[in-house]
């Protein structure tokens, strides 16, 4: 049980009036001014991928090939894990930005910290199922075939086992995030990020050879007795850089948002918990669908247009794959920020405004993927060659462009509408909107076209675009139907919102 506590009063004028944007300001300038920052880090995000893919594609020639292949099946493996702790953080957002809203003090604290034992059990579970069973994985799920597999597997091995790391640096961004921060939580990452690039090159590299604009780091990693670990030092970094990130979240979390329960109140809370897992299986499932569709598109490519000698198709997925994240990961971080609106304002009974924020924040999402659209239409050949040089693998690459990238708006208008509604809790909508459009036409389109087309890969990238545009149809039609608009119930103690208000606002 949560012990009675009394409000504490705090200076909060210039909280307060950061706080009332999201609920009283102009809509469609704050939603801008809120998600702008949480747009361009999740852009910021993927470049820092981008610059992990390119770090690989520095490795000898004898070892490139394997690795860009490798890196775009394990990329997506390892999603599955985060995607599926990503419902979690999903449903304590709609949570939280709810309670925010209603100033509920006491509720936001026991969400926070219940939603982190969930958080904290997955981690454990999904590191032993997805670490373990690395080989498993890639040999039978994904059919993954020569180097590829045996570079795929050792990444995955120490990606997934250190999988906690991005799955608590998730879930701590995104409680600040509900709360009404977006500057703070995306500079923590880009951090994460900065690091992550610097830890990749010494460790990649090791004590040398490297490239000569990466020679820096020989002296560390000879200093240091860091041996060369070749794609692998890529995970390594990864899992290090996003573990000493969260000490930073943590103590920002606790001093700023003080959402963490006192002692005595912080065992598990079985009512509370019931509710998160009730929101967010949902959302795992619909996340779960998403990376599973991107796996059986690559899974396709790699049973039907590669050999045990021949693996460019799998290498030019490789490729593509991160232009796709990009586009995905932007919508996201729209889409972020409609959750928090539209949690916030439902939070206040203001039931209206609410349903406004999906169609202007999309708005937005529209014009940032048109901007990405172009630059991959006037640099695609140039930024693919970056990370491969060989021409094989980019005229495939450049191919799936030509026909995918159009389909970015669709793309980021579902998945901005999708975490619109998840700001509600409604995650049961969005995962069946999403296994209708998966199951329903891109699982038998898929099959169809290595069937009816079996020489023509250019069918199976139609498959994805026609995909992408059904989607953002059938949310565009049960958005626009507004049946998802419903608070949830309120739980925990109420105190006056101004009392319980801390100045965390946009920073």
């Amino acid at each position: 049980m949560t012990p009675d506590r009394k409000p504490v009063k705090r200076p909060v004028q210039m909280g307060k009036d950061r706080e009332s944007r999201i609920l009283t300001g102009p809509l469609a300038l704050e939603i801008a001014r809120f998600g702008t920052p949480l747009a361009l880090g999740m852009a910021l995000q993927t470049t820092f991928n981008l610059v992990d893919a390119y770090l690989i594609a520095q490795l000898p020639l004898d070892e490139v090939g394997a690795a860009v292949g490798a890196i775009g099946i394990c990329d997506q493996v390892a999603a599955l894990g985060t995607i599926i702790s990503y419902g979690v953080s999903t449903a304590a957002g709609a949570i939280l930005s709810q309670r925010k809203g209603a100033g509920d003090q006491v509720g936001i604290q026991n969400a926070a910290w219940q939603s982190m034992i969930v958080v904290g059990i997955l981690s454990v579970v999904l590191g032993l199922v997805f670490g373990l069973g690395a080989g498993v994985v890639v040999h039978h799920v994904i059919g993954a075939k020569g180097s590829v597999a045996e570079v795929a597997t050792s990444y995955l091995r120490v990606a997934a086992t250190g999988g906690f790391s991005i799955y608590f640096l998730l879930q701590l961004t995104n409680v600040q995030r509900a709360l009404g921060s977006a500057k703070t939580p995306v500079a923590l990452l880009v951090i994460g990020n900065i690091l992550n690039i610097v830890l990749a090159v010494v460790l990649i590299f090791g004590p040398g050879p490297a490239p000569a604009l990466l020679s820096w780091a020989t002296p560390i990693a000879k200093a240091l007795h860091l041996p060369r670990m070749g794609m692998v030092g890529a995970a390594w970094a990864a899992v290090i850089a996003r573990t000493l990130v969260l000490i930073p979240n943590i103590i920002i979390l606790a001093r700023r948002f003080d959402v963490f329960p006192p002692k005595g109140s912080r065992g598990p809370n079985a009512a509370e918990i019931r509710q998160i897992v009730k929101i967010a299986w949902p959302s795992s499932a619909q996340f779960f669908l998403r990376i599973a569709a991107m796996l059986f598109i690559n899974s396709l490519i790699a049973r039907f247009y590669t050999t045990q000698e021949d693996q460019t198709a799998t290498t030019a997925m490789g490729l593509v794959f991160r232009l796709d994240t990009m586009a995905l990961f932007v919508a996201m971080g729209w889409g972020s920020a409609a959750q928090t609106f539209v949690g916030q304002n439902l939070g206040a009974k203001k039931e209206t405004r609410a349903r406004q924020v999906g169609w202007i924040t999309v708005a937005y999402d529209v014009v940032t993927n048109v901007l990405l659209i172009a630059l991959v239409f006037s640099y695609g050949e140039a930024i693919l060659h970056v990370f491969d040089n060989e021409t094989a693998p980019v005229a495939i690459a450049l191919d799936y462009l030509r026909i995918v990238a159009p389909s970015y708006v669709a793309l980021g208008a579902g998945v901005v509408l999708g975490n619109a509604m998840a700001g509600a809790g409604a995650t049961k909508t969005t995962f069946a909107v999403d296994a209708l459009v998966i199951l329903g036409v891109q699982l038998p389109l898929g099959l169809l076209a290595v069937v009816l087309f079996p020489g023509a890969i250019r069918s199976v990238f139609q498959v994805v675009a026609i995909t992408n545009c059904a989607s953002a149809l059938v949310y565009a039609f049960v958005y626009g139907r507004g049946r998802w608009a419903k608070p949830l119930p309120v739980q925990g103690e109420a105190a006056p919102w101004i009392e319980n208000s801390t100045d965390a606002g946009y920073g």
